[in-house]
């Protein structure tokens, strides 16, 4: 065999690579690639660690629960982040049955964590539930297990009824009473739609009644008009509420009109018929006018879904709504009424009214509801002469003019190519009326 000398070179003009100084060339540079791919490594390691653990914080609280969980599995100091008290503060349980719902359900074994290690951290606490009441029931044996936390807020949602008042009143009593007898502190309550009672009111006002702030209430038809009354006697921060309309009365505006309560900021009243021709209580005017003299910067906002023979009770005498919502068919003469009877009326929303015009009922709107910035008509009829008439009335005070294409009706004077010119000049703004969908 021929041997090849050492400073021979190759046919492609290249040095020998067997040659000690070629191998001992490639051995040093084999030798330094991992270290330089261990140094990156480190670096970006190390940089990871230099994050300040407030910064780390914030990122975890934009991961949902569950990613939040594998996160910190990634390191020691993300599990230390993962376990800090003030990301449990704020935290919503999502509750459900994956077959039936479209919610993603908080994993039981991360509620067990959470219960164990979290529950004197948690302040800022919601339940989102499904319909179904083996959620709520879920719901009510987290809540029986918070004895050694001190919420300042607690929501209770349900997606879709009937939900929380599937489950048995006493478990979902004795579950409540919990919360309410170790927290003291509560300043937000919503509880719309659930079995709450009268002795839990009373419950909640002898533990909290210095720091209650807000109360949501409606659909909650075990409560009576007492129940309510007793806390509106004693929780004199209370600053907004919402509930039943039945659950409304004159000695409840006196007391919430009282020299020692302080003003209410914002009242909510649902008006709601469960069965055509259903009868409504009148509330006095002298009530609304203690409340006014009391409270006189407060929103009353009334969502009515009543029948239109129902409506018998409301608007004969001047009510200080400021927002109003009719979720069914409304009346010409009812909205007339609201014309002549809501003078610090800002918000009017009308989904349903009929076939018959309501020119002379916008134009009354108009003329006495000086405040008025905000309108929505739905399945109603005006007609294009009357509705440019009624937004040369209030002029650039609309700020929200939510009105479908099919509520205006041509006439001689404007066409519906026409009108949107003319009301855009009278807005200081362009203004189209809305499309419906084609889907």
């Amino acid at each position: 065999m021929k041997r090849i000398k050492g400073g021979e070179n190759g046919s492609d003009g290249s040095s020998n690579e067997s040659s000690p100084e070629a191998c001992k060339k490639v051995r040093i540079q084999t030798n330094e690639e991992p270290e330089a791919v261990v140094s990156s490594e480190s670096s970006s390691d190390s940089l990871w660690a230099l994050l300040p653990q407030e910064l780390l914080l914030h990122i975890f609280q934009y991961l949902p629960l569950l990613d939040r969980a594998f996160a910190s599995q990634v390191c020691r100091t993300w599990n230390q982040a993962f376990h800090m008290p003030d990301l449990w503060r704020c935290f919503e349980f999502e509750l459900n049955q994956p077959a039936t719902s479209y919610l993603k359900a908080t994993h039981p074994d991360l509620i067990k964590q959470i219960i164990k290690r979290h529950s004197n951290h948690l302040q800022y606490v919601s339940f989102k539930v499904d319909s179904s009441m083996e959620s709520a029931e879920t719901a009510c044996d987290i809540l029986s297990q918070l004895v050694n936390c001190s919420l300042k807020t607690l929501g209770l949602i349900s997606t879709a009824r009937p939900s929380f008042m599937e489950v048995p009143k006493s478990h979902f009593i004795s579950a409540l009473t919990v919360v309410f007898v170790n927290s003291k502190s509560l300043s937000s309550l919503k509880i719309d739609d659930t079995p709450v009672d009268d002795p839990s009111l009373k419950v909640l006002v002898a533990n909290n009644s210095d720091t209650l702030k807000l109360l949501k209430m409606s659909s909650c038809p075990h409560v009576s008009p007492a129940g309510i009354l007793c806390v509106a006697d004693q929780c004199h921060g209370l600053r907004e509420l919402a509930l039943n309309y039945h659950l409304l009365s004159d000695e409840l505006l006196l007391a919430l009109s009282s020299e020692k309560h302080v003003h209410l900021e914002h009242l909510r009243i649902d008006v709601v018929s469960e069965n055509p021709g259903q009868h409504f209580h009148t509330i006095k005017k002298s009530s609304w006018d203690a409340m006014m003299k009391h409270s006189p910067k407060f929103n009353l906002v009334m969502y009515f879904f009543l029948y239109e023979e129902e409506f018998g009770p409301f608007f004969n005498e001047e009510i200080p709504v400021t927002h109003l919502y009719f979720g069914r068919s409304v009346s010409k003469e009812v909205l007339g009424r609201v014309g002549l009877h809501c003078p610090r009326l800002v918000e009017l929303v009308v989904c349903a009214n009929g076939l018959r015009p309501l020119d002379e009922e916008l134009i009354r709107i108009a003329k006495h509801c000086t405040q008025l910035s905000a309108i929505g008509l739905g399945e109603c009829e005006v007609s294009c002469s009357a509705f440019v008439e009624f937004v040369k009335m209030c002029g650039r005070r609309l700020s929200q003019l939510s009105i479908m294409e099919e509520v205006l009706i041509p006439d001689h004077k404007y066409s519906l190519d026409e009108i949107h010119w003319e009301v855009s000049k009278h807005l200081g703004r362009v203004w189209f009326p809305d499309m419906m969908p084609t889907w």
